[in-house]
């Protein structure tokens, strides 16, 4: 069963930890190269950040790519301010979960609520979000649930808007909060060094 197998890739990984700043911080090496860095809150247990890094075809390392969290500003966008960059008004897209669900925020779109459809699309593995204006669109797929090979299911999904953000929210199935469950176990385990050690424990 799939589940299983990302399971067993996660508990295969070598694991290190750093608490740092009301976070614990974990980054994953799994067999293949690939890595993966979570930052938790140290109160709550809520995951803040999920990123993603592969090897490049050159052999070095690739850029992170954010899953969950907020998008990183351009780094050219912060030196040049003459620079042509995206408008500050423009829709911005982004998730940040719960324990319970999965949850994607769009910022920066005014048009009330009766305006949205949101639709899962089992066939394509993936979650539209459309306006009856035709002013937004997002295709967006559910990592965790494609990693998994799990199945889509509308009942799931809801949404809400308020103070010009959408919040799109998918009730997490039983077996991502036991995957989830069992992994926050094993990180807590992690004997987690202070920013500034040397010797980060692995696992």
């Amino acid at each position: 069963m799939a589940v299983q197998s990302w399971s067993a890739l996660l508990k295969a990984s070598t694991k290190t930890a750093l608490i740092h700043d009301g976070k614990r911080k974990i980054h994953y090496l799994f067999t293949d190269g690939k890595e993966m860095a979570e930052e938790y809150d140290l109160t709550t247990d809520e995951l803040i950040v999920r990123k993603w890094r592969s090897k490049s075809t050159l052999k070095g390392q690739g850029p992170w790519e954010i899953e969950v969290g907020e998008p990183v500003p351009s780094t050219v966008a912060c030196l040049e301010s003459d620079v042509i960059k995206e408008n500050c008004s423009n829709p911005v897209f982004m998730r940040k979960d719960t324990k319970t669900s999965f949850l994607w925020r769009v910022r920066n779109l005014p048009y009330p609520k009766e305006v949205y459809n949101i639709s899962v699309e089992p066939d394509q593995r993936c979650c539209i979000i459309r306006t009856n204006n035709k002013k937004y669109y997002k295709k967006f797929n559910v990592p965790d649930l494609d990693r998994s090979q799990l199945p889509l299911d509308s009942s799931a999904l809801n949404f809400t808007h308020a103070n010009n953000t959408l919040i799109v929210s998918y009730k997490k199935p039983k077996e991502i909060l036991t995957i989830e469950h069992e992994l926050l176990r094993e990180v807590k385990k992690l004997k987690g060094t202070n920013e500034g050690d040397v010797d980060c424990k692995t696992q």
